[in-house]
């Protein structure tokens, strides 16, 4: 491959410098040329592309950045492009947190009631953006960041372009496993499965050698000896944990305690508020001229080990690479058989130039297997309610939820859904 292009929609997000980092320090692994930075939000746009200049200026790497206002301008021969926007901003986020509480129901940016009214304002959004990439460049690949990941990697996928999803949580786990047991990340591998956002880690192989294809089970010792600190990380019960034999994702929590997080949230207020006031301080920093690293607190802004994760797809899909074993959102394909193919299931991959392969699983127990089928079918739903629109699909989508099912609740959300989001719905 010649001049290596990448360009990442949302540039302009405080999570751009996470991804510019990992680009300077893995140049081997992904030679980067050029980086370009697409957002509307001008000012914001400028400073982060300072601050990315300067992020590889610092560490000698020559990829060159520039930044582009209009998307069709932006990826005009991109090799990859990133997704990473958020639709209304922190602000609509805020709403999504909050409305759903009014019900009786978790409040939460990708899960539940709020979850969909992401998927409403994204979905269409990202089409549109998909659209100018298949016109620029149709070999490119779509590399989405953007939640809801699993129903907007399956709107891209079902509109014929070459998506995948990715997320955090699986390296996450990866790299808090390793350091328990004191080893290098990759000889980590997880048995990972389920949803984007619903997932459970069933087993972690140690493996006998990098790239090894054979090791031995670590998640007994880990349970053992580690138990309360991984209990504590995903915000359960080390009962819960040790009951089930296996480490969920911290969204589990919303299913498995639901009642306790509502009052939870009612107390403590919107993460949105957060997140919100950290941004202000990020971008406070990143006006610094002198700054040439990311700074400390972009780690409680979210997203650490996203740019690993980054490189480790985007260099085997773009042949600079060797191929390798990934955590991905991708295609279901009779992978889980109780799901539709077109699902969009996450799970651990072959990664090549020749595309994703999910890898054979071992069968998932009615435990998870049931839940898993719930949400597939919501999700389903969202999709079409996202791209058709309509009352009556939001209705449904809402009362197929497992956090939500009844006809009053569905009612009632329904008719905040549309009233917080009329703006950014079409038929509304």
């Amino acid at each position: 491959m010649g001049a290596l292009k990448v360009a990442i929609v949302g540039g302009g997000s405080t999570y751009t410098p996470e991804l510019i980092d990992g680009f300077a320090r893995l140049r081997d692994t992904l030679p980067i040329d050029e980086v370009v930075l697409i957002d509307p939000a001008e000012e914001r746009l400028a400073l982060i592309a300072g601050l990315a200049r300067r992020i590889f200026a610092k560490q000698g790497h020559g990829a060159r950045v520039s930044t582009a206002t209009a998307v069709a301008d932006g990826v005009d021969g991109a090799d990859a492009v990133l997704l990473q926007l958020r639709v209304g901003g922190q602000a609509a986020r805020d709403e999504d947190e909050t409305w759903p509480l009014e019900c009786g129901c978790v409040g939460q940016e990708t899960t539940g009631a709020g979850g969909l009214a992401k998927a409403m304002r994204t979905v269409p959004v990202v089409l549109d953006i998909a659209e100018h990439v298949r016109r620029a460049n149709p070999d490119a690949w779509i590399i989405d960041f953007t939640n809801p990941v699993g129903i907007v990697t399956r709107a891209l996928q079902a509109a014929g372009h070459k998506a995948v999803g990715l997320c955090n949580v699986a390296i996450g786990f990866q790299r808090k496993f390793a350091a328990h047991l004191g080893i290098d990340p990759e000889l980590v591998r997880l048995d990972h499965v389920g949803l984007n956002h619903l997932t459970w880690e069933r087993g972690v192989t140690v493996l006998d050698h990098v790239g090894a294809a054979t090791g031995h089970e670590a998640l007994p010792k880990l349970l053992g000896d580690f138990g309360q600190q991984i209990a504590d990380d995903v915000r359960m019960p080390l009962s819960l944990i040790r009951r089930l034999g296996l480490v969920p994702s911290y969204y589990l929590r919303y299913y498995y305690q639901h009642d306790a997080v509502v009052e939870e949230l009612r107390v403590k207020g919107s993460r949105a508020a957060e997140v919100a006031a950290i941004e202000r301080e990020l971008l406070d920093l990143y006006a610094d001229p002198t700054l040439d690293t990311k700074p400390e607190l972009l780690g409680t802004r979210g997203g650490a080990f996203y740019s690993e994760a980054a490189v480790n797809l985007l260099a085997p899909l773009l042949g600079t690479g060797d191929t390798g074993v990934q955590v991905v959102n991708t295609r279901n394909d009779g992978t889980l058989p109780f799901l539709p193919d077109d699902a969009v299931i996450e799970v651990q991959a072959e990664v090549g130039a020749g595309g994703v392969r999910p890898l054979p699983l071992q069968p998932v127990e009615p435990l998870y297997a049931g839940l898993i089928a719930h949400v597939t079918a919501y999700e389903q739903l969202a999709l079409r309610a996202a791209i058709v629109g309509g009352r009556g699909r939001v209705y449904a989508a809402l009362l197929a939820h497992p956090l939500i099912g009844q006809n009053e609740l569905a009612e009632q959300l329904t008719d905040r859904l549309i009233a917080h989001n009329r703006a950014y719905l079409s038929w509304a």
